[in-house]
């Protein structure tokens, strides 16, 4: 990953006015100083997206987010932090000056000379599909498959001729590196003799792009050959592509799936062209291995619910059990869409129609009634056998999600199908969860470790501190001198109050010190709300912070009196807490004092 420099930011932050960047995407209206919009993130009827020029940023007072316009790019283009600023400076035409060590640059300049290639390569397959005697093989395929050519030019599909040195001969034709292409994975370079030959050869080939839409890796499926020969080859893992990680079409399909609110996952690029050419859109594919937790966490970020959309046989069934695990560690919802064996989505779509095939989408069933109806099919229901096994798989699988709701809604729906009684089903349930091997250790972190309470959204309170922090630097002085960060609750309040007072108390440089987080959503939002005329904002703060305090110490006295109330206290105990709790309500009738330093 690349690092920039602080200075390098701010060069860009100034050279790219929020109002432009946004403008060039959505249509931006005036509205007195700011500029509004319909939220890109949301669906809404009247427009609550406000950007704001003097402070460059921005904030929908609908879905509540915000930020910069290096964190607009980033949630617009789904991509990372120092990717926004790599397409900004590019924007502004400022050149990247990295930071970190040689070893760092060095292998930026690889993954660019890779990009390079990959590009490059996939341009002269599109040509040779397109054009070349080499590629009749695979246009006849695709007319055979009823791929259209609309679809061939969108998805950038192309053909590798049948050839053990075509690209091998290429890549020196047009000066690339034959070291390079073999650490692509593009070609293959024999121990024993030496001699360098083609991994792709007489394939069918589908570019694999990042989120980005940049080339990244290449899947080619054969055409001609005997059975030994496998149907799919795909790159290798290199320094661009992780295979447990890239979504195949999600650069084409993650604007559709934010606004279906859901994403559709099939098993492979046939199908994922197939739907994409049908209007169903918002579909990827797991690339060359099955769903993994990192591909979850990949659509976690653009949405909660998945549908699973395999083949319809057995195996189309196996890969939907086996991919809950990895949706449940993400947080995602799943539901299962059943395609009609033996069809899968591309061959029902050619069969049937895309209207259909939406039609098998909108039926989806929730993950556990799907699991539920497919351990009945697979055991005897009949027998005390096939019940048991039911049970305890059906059992188990909920149990893995904590949540008692869900747990308890199939242990009835169990009960009721098999015809049992519901009391017997709850406590085969029950020790499905006993069974778990830690209750603590089977359920997900709440959040991750660096966002500490970052879920709940802070005290209205505490909002209009951070207000109050940025309207004047004497306000700032003021809080700086009467507030104890302990009054604080929310640790990300506390987080940028400590920020703001060791020195970055500028919106930009706070912006810059908490990048991609819920700690810049909360600041944006103090800072984006309207700003009331306060006649006295000093007694505001004063009193706000009068407030912060009171409520603090109510804390405290809960906490004492909770404390008292236990009867193992000793009587030293008890007069120390009686005392505490004496000088704390004393403490609320005071006037707010400075904060002594220890």
């Amino acid at each position: 990953m690349p690092f920039f420099s602080d200075s390098f930011r701010e060069k860009v932050r100034a050279a790219n006015d929020i109002v432009d960047v946004i403008g060039a995407s959505i249509p931006l209206k005036r509205a007195g100083a700011n500029f509004v919009c319909l939220c890109p993130f949301h669906k809404e009827k009247s427009p609550s997206f406000n950007v704001n020029p003097s402070k460059q940023i921005f904030h929908c007072f609908g879905c509540h987010v915000g930020g910069d316009v290096f964190k607009f790019v980033q949630m617009y283009e789904n991509i990372s932090f120092p990717e926004a600023i790599q397409r900004l400076a590019e924007r502004a035409r400022i050149p990247l000056e990295f930071e970190g060590t040689a070893g760092a640059r060095e292998q930026r300049g690889v993954k660019d000379s890779l990009l390079q290639l990959h590009e490059a390569l996939c341009v002269r397959w599109q040509q040779c599909l397109a054009n070349e005697a080499a590629g009749q093989v695979a246009r006849d395929y695709l007319t055979q498959r009823g791929v259209s050519p609309a679809a061939v030019r969108e998805f950038r599909l192309g053909a590798a001729p049948d050839a053990w040195d075509d690209t091998v001969n290429w890549a020196k034709t047009k000066g690339f590196d034959l070291a390079l292409c073999e650490q692509a994975g593009l070609v293959i370079k024999k121990e024993d003799s030496g001699r360098t030959y083609d991994r792709f050869r007489g394939r069918l080939m589908f570019p694999i792009c990042d989120e980005q839409g940049r080339v990244v890796a290449f899947s080619g499926r054969v055409l001609q050959g005997d059975e030994k020969t496998a149907k799919y080859v795909n790159s290798p893992e290199t320094p661009l592509f992780t295979k447990g990680r890239v979504l195949y079409a999600l650069d084409k399909a993650k604007r559709a799936i934010l606004d279906a609110g859901h994403a559709v996952i099939c098993e492979g690029q046939l199908d994922t062209i197939a739907c994409h050419s049908a209007g169903v859109r918002n579909v990827v594919a797991p690339q060359g291995t099955a769903l993994t937790p990192e591909h979850a966490r990949v659509l976690k970020r653009y949405v909660d619910e998945v549908v699973l959309c395999f083949d319809g046989d057995k195996a189309g069934r196996a890969a939907s059990i086996r991919s809950y695990d990895g949706l449940l560690a993400s947080g995602l919802a799943a539901r299962v869409a059943t395609i009609p064996a033996p069809d899968d989505p591309d061959s029902f779509i050619r069969q049937h129609g895309a209207d259909a095939f939406r039609e098998v989408l909108g039926r989806a069933e929730g993950y556990f009634d799907f699991y539920l109806r497919h351990l009945m099919a697979e055991n005897d229901p009949a027998t005390d056998r096939g019940r048991t096994a039911i049970v305890h798989d059906l059992a188990e699988a909920v149990q893995k999600t904590g949540n008692a709701v869900l747990v308890d809604t199939y242990a009835q729906k169990a009960a009721q199908r098999l015809g049992v009684s519901v009391d017997a089903a709850r406590a085969e349930f029950r020790k499905a969860r006993r069974a778990l091997p830690s209750a603590e250790a089977s359920e997900p972190p709440l959040m991750e470790p660096d966002a500490e309470g970052a879920s709940e959204p802070p005290p209205q309170l505490e909002l209009w501190l951070l207000k109050y922090l940025l309207l004047s630097p004497a306000l700032s002085q003021f809080a700086a001198t009467h507030l104890d960060p302990e009054w604080l609750s929310h640790p990300v309040v506390r987080r940028i109050v400590g920020l703001h007072f060791s020195g970055h108390s500028e919106l930009p440089s706070l912006l810059a010190q908490l990048e991609g987080n819920d700690y810049a959503r909360s600041l944006v939002t103090a800072a984006a709300s309207e700003q009331r005329a306060l006649p006295n904002p000093e007694a505001a703060l004063s009193d706000a912070l009068i407030r912060l305090r009171n409520v603090a110490l109510d804390r405290r006295i809960a906490a004492l009196t909770t404390r008292l109330a236990d009867p193992g206290l000793s009587d030293q105990d008890q007069n120390e807490t009686l005392r505490e709790l004496h000088q704390l309500r004393l403490g609320k009738r005071q006037p707010l004092s400075p904060i002594q330093d220890d």
